[in-house]
């Protein structure tokens, strides 16, 4: 029905004098976001943050945080919130061992703080919530870089606005290499992509709609920036690292004609062997990296990325198209038999229960009872310790999700619901899913050689920003 919120919708883009095409014309009058043909636009490819300078030891980086548009949808600049005006943020390359400084401009109306979700670092450059980049000011980051090759990423973690600020776009991807990882000849340079994956919702004019905790209409899912975009890849073996940036959605990856993949890494870095798995599940904030080996493919054919989370009614399901080249290729690269040596964790000294759950007056999330108050420390560890925690959603009787993001330090996940987990997923991992009802214990080393306070919280960014967040200070 052509209704007086159309006709309004119509005149003013009559008024601007604007012509648009049929499919948009239509898109404009209505609440569904505007056409895109599926696999009609190259997977874009995130820039890779150069250094202003660099010395023996450091590189030096600069970005800044400003308001820039995008071509999700055809002819239509979409308003988002950027690092350097890239959507995503560009892609920092580290060296294990080497530092990279960052300095952040805020070119927004609202403070921003940056996290290096994953990173082991000096508390003044976590991106704790208050630890804010004021609107026309600056900061450094020092990032030391002193743990193993992993694939990290960096976001938006200003008190109480982060998960909007994310929603619009404020994420990108962080690698660490280090010599033991090169050295074990896994595909690189233009056969090592990181792949960005979030959901959105989007109006009939093509711009974000944004609502706190509105999972369900977050129907549209990106990879890179980019709706059902193609990319073209040769016959051989390429490494995937699978970043879910979603505030609140969970994905299921998996292939299309059915084939195994293969993971060797988890958030902290490369896991002890290569595993085969059907698919590989991602919560927010979850990394994995996975080969495909597109030779086993036939020869010009296409293969498509799917997100099968809900079975076959799955919004936005087809994610990507792989179209793989007619030719055969030499392929150098190899999926040793082992990895990396793990270190034990050691024995715990001390065990909590964590408890998240929505607060009874149904206005915000709690951990343990209590909404997050940034000054107030909740718990205190001892650095070179090991503690066992037992994270339990108590929202059983809502279905509601959540998740357990310790900043600083990886851990173990040991057991899901009585049942120990698989060991794709048990380490290294900073971040672990907690669904309704269950229990997930996580042995925890505060190893760092840091020491200060950090947050941990639900990394359903949705109910970070409605309280579920507390702080940990880490004691010498």
């Amino acid at each position: 029905m052509f209704s007086r919120r159309d006709a309004l919708r119509l005149g003013a883009i009559a008024g601007a004098g604007m012509v648009l095409p049929a499919h948009q014309l239509a898109s404009a009058l209505s609440d569904d976001p505007p056409v895109v043909t599926p696999f009609s636009v190259p997977l874009p490819i995130p820039p890779v943050l150069r250094p202003v300078t660099s010395s023996r030891s450091a590189d030096h980086y600069e970005m800044v945080v400003t308001p820039a548009t995008a071509r999700i949808f055809p002819g239509i600049d979409t308003q988002l919130l950027t690092f350097n005006g890239s959507f995503p943020g560009p892609t920092i390359k580290s060296r294990r061992g080497r530092a990279a400084v960052v300095k952040v401009t805020n070119k927004l109306s609202t403070p921003a703080a940056v996290h290096l979700h994953g990173a082991n670092v000096a508390p003044e450059s976590d991106g704790h919530p208050l630890d804010t980049i004021d609107p026309g000011a600056s900061r450094l980051y020092h990032y030391p870089n002193s743990q193993p090759a992993a694939t990290l990423w960096y976001h938006d973690h200003a008190h109480h606005v982060e998960a909007e600020q994310v929603y619009r776009g404020l994420t990108g991807a962080y690698l660490i290499s280090d010599p033991e990882t090169d050295a074990l000849r896994l595909p690189s340079g233009e056969f090592d992509l990181p792949l960005v994956i979030r959901d959105a919702q989007f109006d009939g004019e093509g711009q974000l709609v944004w609502k706190l905790d509105d999972f369900a209409n977050r129907k549209t899912v990106l990879v890179n920036g980019a709706i059902q975009p193609t990319h073209k890849v040769k016959p051989r073996k390429y490494r995937l690292r699978l970043i879910n940036a979603a505030n609140s959605r969970p994905v299921r990856l998996a292939l299309s004609p059915t084939k195994d993949v293969v993971q060797i890494a988890s958030d902290g870095g490369l896991l002890a062997r290569p595993v085969n798995r059907p698919e590989v599940e991602l919560w927010p904030a979850e990394r994995a990296e996975i080969i495909v080996d597109f030779s086993k493919f036939p020869l010009g054919s296409n293969v498509i990325l799917e997100n099968t989370f809900n079975g076959p009614e799955t919004p936005g399901r087809q994610l990507l198209r792989f179209e793989i080249a007619s030719q055969p290729v030499t392929d150098d690269s190899v999926v040793p038999a082992k990895l990396r040596d793990h270190e034990s964790l050691g024995t715990p000294t001390v065990t909590r229960r964590i408890v998240l759950a929505r607060d009874p007056t149904n206005t915000f999330y709690a951990i343990d009872g209590k909404a997050y108050d940034p000054k107030r420390i909740d718990l205190t560890v001892k650095r070179g310790t090991t503690e066992l925690w037992e994270v339990v959603n108590d929202d059983g009787q809502y279905n509601f999700p959540h998740s357990i993001h310790l900043h600083l330090v990886q851990f173990r996940v040991l057991e899901r619901a009585g049942q120990p987990v698989g060991e794709w997923e048990a380490y290294p991992k900073d971040t672990a899913r907690v669904p309704a009802g269950q229990t997930v214990k996580i042995l925890v080393k505060f190893d760092s050689e840091y020491t200060g306070v950090y947050p941990f919280h639900c990394h359903f960014f949705d109910h970070s920003s409605m309280a579920m967040m507390a702080n940990m200070q880490v004691l010498p």
